[in-house]
């Protein structure tokens, strides 16, 4: 029996589920765990999901995403809901550090774990993995895992409005990360009713003035171009932080505008925050970013997304980032 049979068996009987994804979750973790906890509980089951932090209100348009638990504002429900439940799904992560404390809630617990991922070198920290790093998406592998269920019939409108979101989100608007496979999963959703328009207005176009001021002030006094690494650098102080009162989702999106100069390959966010100084990293082509978030920034993701962090000052970090820089670019 392979292992999809085994969760069909598993799901034959109600469970009491619980989905988990990452801290400061994105489009692809807060799209992927509604869309299997709709689709769950159209089988009978009860379902809950869990994250470490906050999401972006960005997706607050998404059907039941109001019924998330947060970890950080509710520990004593979280408990609960983690001693309660029969199955645990981990989404979009693939080790423990990704959900900080709460992993330690769930590693107390020995019911059956599954996890859904395309991230790079899973931990084996569940019982029944799905590892594609193919894949655009933990959404696009939500499709396939309902799919390989054989209930694809069940994706409703609903449904598939958080499956498309993720794959939005994570392919940058099938910018980048796609495979034949993403296509086919979007053409089916359209053929099911969603309507990416809709969606893409709601995700990309519903920013307040802070977060266009925001933008501008980035781009405008915290900008720096390496033509000869063909490499732009954007950073955010935590005095910068105090001044626009930067909230969860006020900086989503903003490295994505370095790659749009002509000539950039390689765009590096680097944020200072309270503790501890954070980097979003992006490239182009052959560039691995997730290479260098590993190697010097205790990070990972995929090859040209990937993210890290360091507890140092912001200015070290920066010129950290441009001494190693060199060793990972063919300029």
């Amino acid at each position: 029996m392979n292992e999809i049979d085994e969760i069909k068996k598993i799901l034959g009987i109600p469970q009491n589920v619980v989905i988990v994804s990452h801290r400061n979750p994105d489009g692809d973790a807060i799209g992927s765990s509604l869309a299997l906890k709709l689709f769950l509980e159209k089988n009978g089951h009860l379902v809950n999901i869990i994250l470490p932090s906050e999401f972006p209100k960005t997706f607050n348009f998404l059907k039941s995403s109001d019924t998330t638990v947060i970890y950080d504002l509710d520990h004593e429900k979280s408990q609960a809901l983690i001693d309660g439940s029969s199955l645990i799904f981990f989404l979009d992560f693939n080790s423990y550090d990704r959900i900080d404390k709460l992993g330690e809630l769930i590693q107390k617990s020995d019911v059956t774990k599954v996890m859904i991922d395309h991230h790079l070198h899973p931990e084996p920290i569940v019982d029944y993995v799905f590892s594609n790093t193919e894949a655009s998406s933990t959404c696009e592998m939500i499709y396939d895992f309902i799919a390989d269920l054989g209930e694809e019939a069940k994706i409703d409108t609903y449904i598939g409005e958080c499956i498309f979101t993720g794959m939005i989100t994570d392919t940058g608007c099938f910018k980048y990360a796609t495979n034949p496979n993403t296509y086919k999963v979007a053409a089916s959703l359209k053929m099911k009713g969603v309507d990416d328009y809709h969606l893409n207005d709601q995700i990309f176009n519903t920013m307040t003035q802070k977060q266009l001021r925001l933008l501008g002030h980035v781009l405008a006094n915290r900008m720096e171009i390496l033509p000869e690494l063909k490499t732009g650098i954007v950073h955010l102080t935590k005095q910068d932080y105090i001044d626009f009162t930067i909230g969860r989702g006020d900086t989503e999106g903003i490295v994505n505008h370095i790659l749009m100069i002509d000539g950039i390959k390689v765009a590096a966010f680097i944020r200072e925050q309270p503790t501890i100084v954070k980097l979003s990293l992006r490239s182009k082509g052959d560039i691995s970013v997730n290479k260098i978030a590993a190697d010097h920034f205790k990070g990972g993701g995929h090859k040209n997304a990937a993210g890290g962090a360091a507890y140092a000052k912001l200015e070290d970090i920066i010129n950290r980032f441009k001494e190693v820089l060199p060793h990972y670019i063919n300029v």
